[in-house]
């Protein structure tokens, strides 16, 4: 009786420090995405999403569908208007096996394009939320961001 209690409890000090290092894991996924995206390196942000990942930002409502279009309709054009965007965490991230979720502020001047059809504005913004990120085999499957769209539009005078 007292072996498999040993053994038990060395089964889930193990299991349990296998779960510590994959909630380690994500947190150091996520702290290279960032950096990547704040060192407006576009490629090197989209190579930390999984092939098929999903990115869904809630003001938009459609989610991109596989990193190509994640790193083209989000990561290079958020990089591209605003060249000297900087974001980071702001709360102490809720980490998990299998995601982390975090509170963030983006800022920096809108200085290129959105799209053809909406120009810069050469203003600053600066506006928080919220992301939710799933990593499964050392990679971001999802990412849903939740943000004050409101205030965004109004700094860009939209």
């Amino acid at each position: 009786m007292r072996n498999t209690v040993r053994n038990l409890s060395f089964i889930l000090l193990f299991a349990m420090a296998g779960m510590a290092q994959a909630a380690d894991d994500a947190k150091a996924i996520v702290d290279g995405y960032m950096a990547a995206w704040n060192a407006h390196d576009v490629d090197k942000a989209a190579s930390f999403l999984a092939e098929d990942a999903v990115y869904f930002d809630a003001t938009v409502g459609t989610p991109q569908e596989g990193r190509t279009a994640a790193r083209d309709n989000v990561i290079k054009v958020f990089i591209g208007a605003v060249p000297d965007l900087t974001w980071k965490m702001t709360s102490e991230p809720i980490v998990s096996t299998d995601g982390i979720a975090f509170q963030w502020e983006f800022a920096g001047n809108n200085s290129g394009a959105w799209s053809a059809e909406t120009p810069a504005t050469n203003k600053p913004l600066k506006f928080e939320g919220v992301s939710f990120v799933r990593v499964k085999n050392g990679k971001i499957t999802y990412q849903g961001d939740y943000y004050d769209a409101l205030g965004f539009n109004k700094q860009l005078g939209w």
